[in-house]
């Protein structure tokens, strides 16, 4: 068979391992030829490609990122985008393509499928938010990034009785603050599920203050909000105008304006850090790269098995597939199980 790859959205570490393990079995188990298209969808509508064969998969296992780059661009909305990407897929003789990416990748590779299109899924988001599995690669990366970061901002904001405010990356799930946060010792955790109240979180710190500790570590995800104001609405912290090609605000600087609040409302001397992209930069965890390489195998798989429309998942410790409309039907947020460690061990949790 001849088979295309491309990888969609944000990149995160463990991309390469899922291109590595699907060409490597595919070339070895099946005798297949494969393409990559460049930059994500954007490869597709422009024909934009690339051969894979086991040179060009060769010692990019460790290596961050994706050798096949990446964009968000959304077919659906451009003019004839899905009928376009169809007849590419034509054009180079493809008996199947496999899309790696999260829900807006999968929504079009879904769009794909329903027109004919022979489209098998793997599940990559960095924020483990994709509902149908129960874990993403690069998210276990992502996870040890933070926890070290808070290892180290302990010690300085000790040293300066200093509060620090910690902005990971979370839009609407906030999986990386809580992990992240209960494994790095932070004293809150605001998540975007749980709109925060300042006045309890400022309470919560004054009191660890009471208590003789004169530092504090908040963490805080990227898409959490302020508690309903007087006009009802969750305020929710952007940095620029407009939204990307999916429709999704841009988000950034809640840090920044929640360590000004802390500092006015407690006086401790508050900072913020934003770990921003480097939580999705460099190798990829050994978790991840046996993770990734799991979803490429399964991948490869589930196309010569006929199973398109299909995304590869982890159910428990087992490779499956699953409906690419149930994966992209909402998000998976955190629940009340893993809420409970966190009220265990915080004073409050916003």
């Amino acid at each position: 068979m001849k088979i295309g790859i491309l990888t969609g959205g944000g990149d995160c570490p463990g991309l390469n391992a899922v291109i590595r393990a699907v060409v490597r079995k595919g070339t070895f188990h099946y005798k297949d030829e494969f393409i990559g298209f460049i930059e994500g969808w954007r490869g597709v509508l422009e024909n934009k490609t690339t051969t894979l064969d086991l040179n060009s998969v060769s010692g990019i296992l460790p290596r961050g990122g994706t050798i096949l780059r990446t964009s968000r661009t959304n077919p659906a909305k451009k003019a004839d985008g899905i009928e376009k990407c169809v007849a590419v897929l034509k054009q180079n003789n493809l008996d199947a393509l496999v899309a790696i990416g999260g829900d807006d990748t999968l929504s079009v590779a879904q769009k794909i499928h329903e027109k004919g299109g022979k489209v098998v899924g793997v599940p990559k988001t960095i924020d483990n938010d994709l509902a149908g599995t129960d874990f993403t690669f690069g998210f276990d990366t992502a996870v040890n990034i933070v926890t070290e970061s808070l290892d180290r901002l302990h010690t300085t904001a000790e040293a300066h009785n200093r509060t620090i405010v910690v902005e990971v990356m979370g839009r609407n799930a906030g999986w990386i603050a809580l992990y992240g946060g209960v494994a790095g010792g932070a004293d809150a955790i605001l998540i975007p599920e749980h709109p925060f109240d300042i006045e309890k979180v400022t309470a919560a710190l004054q009191q660890r203050h009471a208590r003789g500790k004169l530092f504090n570590i908040v963490v805080v995800a990227e898409g959490a909000k302020f508690a309903a104001s007087a006009d009802g609405q969750a305020s929710l912290v952007t940095n620029a105008a407009g939204k990307d090609e999916f429709g999704h605000e841009r988000l950034g600087g809640i840090a920044n304006v929640l360590a000004a609040e802390i500092e006015k409302r407690t006086g401790f001397e508050t900072r913020a850090v934003v770990l921003g992209h480097v939580q999705r930069g460099g190798t990829p965890t050994a978790f991840d790269r046996m993770l990734a390489t799991r979803y490429g195998l399964g991948a490869i798989d589930a196309v010569h098995n006929g199973a398109f429309g299909q995304m590869v998942a982890l159910r428990g410790n087992k490779i499956v597939t699953v409906p690419v409309s149930e994966a992209i039907a909402k998000n998976r947020t955190v629940d009340s199980d893993a809420m409970e460690v966190v009220k265990g061990i915080l004073e409050q949790v916003g």
